[in-house]
């Protein structure tokens, strides 16, 4: 089977070569960098694919917060008597693959696509803000892995160390009761660790944002749909790891499987 990947260019966003060679890198046959403007316009239809990708960046200039003005244009556009959210909640439906990356992600929850506790993926439950230090964070950082959580690009791994970037990275949640549902069903994939064999933190700089319950990512409740603040993208190569000279390690860096895990999915379902 001939697997296809979408890839969102475009308004901001400026991390979309660097996952399109991952997504190469773990298999995919085509993965194609479509403008927003051509998903807004329905020069590009999303359901065409297998994989839609949203990477990270700074979509408008993160004016009105990260990626409000994107949900908003991806809320309201309308191709002919669709409009184009519709597009993308029936490109879940059908059995497709979505993931966000950092600005992605962003998107991703402002759209309501995630978490989507309820089965509902356009209406919005939490919040991506500012980090609790008040600057922008480019750090590495450990992650522990829910092996209990559906998320399809999750499957197999235990811990990840991968880099963050980002000015807005703190999710919070609409009340408590939703962030106990969503570590009760295992939404909350992966979640900062102070180090490789740690537990859950919210201590600074280990959890970079002061994010709820130390969550760094999440999915849908099929696992099909996940994002996560860290960049898997930008560490596919064992150069990529700032001690790469000084360490022993695979050729392949820890995020490529994030991708491979993905493209793995679509060949066997």
């Amino acid at each position: 089977m001939k697997i296809q990947a979408l890839v969102t260019t475009g308004h901001g966003i400026n991390c979309e070569i660097e996952t399109q060679h991952a997504l190469e890198m773990a298999g995919f046959d085509q993965v194609d960098l479509v403008h927003l403007n051509f998903l807004v316009s329905g020069d590009v239809d999303p359901r065409s694919y297998q994989m839609a990708v949203f990477p990270g960046g700074f979509l408008d200039g993160d004016d009105l917060g990260a990626a409000q003005a994107c949900a908003n244009r991806i809320r309201h556009s309308r191709i002919g008597d669709e409009r184009l959210i519709d597009r993308l909640v029936q490109f879940v439906h059908k059995g497709g693959l979505v993931l966000g990356i950092c600005n992605g992600f962003q998107l991703l929850t402002k759209l309501g696509m995630l978490p989507a506790s309820t089965g509902d993926y356009t209406r919005r439950e939490i919040s991506i803000t500012a980090n609790d230090s008040g600057r922008f964070e480019d750090r590495w950082v450990h992650l522990a892995v829910d092996r209990d959580s559906p998320c399809v690009f999750t499957r197999g791994l235990k811990r990840l160390y991968l880099p963050v970037r980002h000015g807005e990275g703190k999710i919070v949640a609409g009340g408590a009761s939703l962030v106990d549902r969503l570590l009760d069903t295992h939404q909350a994939v992966v979640r900062y660790v102070a180090s490789s064999d740690g537990e859950a933190t919210m201590e600074y700089p280990y959890n970079p944002n002061g994010s709820d319950h130390a969550i760094a990512g999440l999915c849908d409740p099929t696992g099909r749909v996940f994002g996560l603040m860290p960049h898997p993208e930008a560490f596919v190569h064992r150069v990529n790891h700032p001690s790469w000279t000084r360490l022993d390690l695979p050729e392949e860096g820890e995020g490529l499987a994030v991708f491979r895990n993905a493209a793995t999915f679509l060949r066997e379902c």
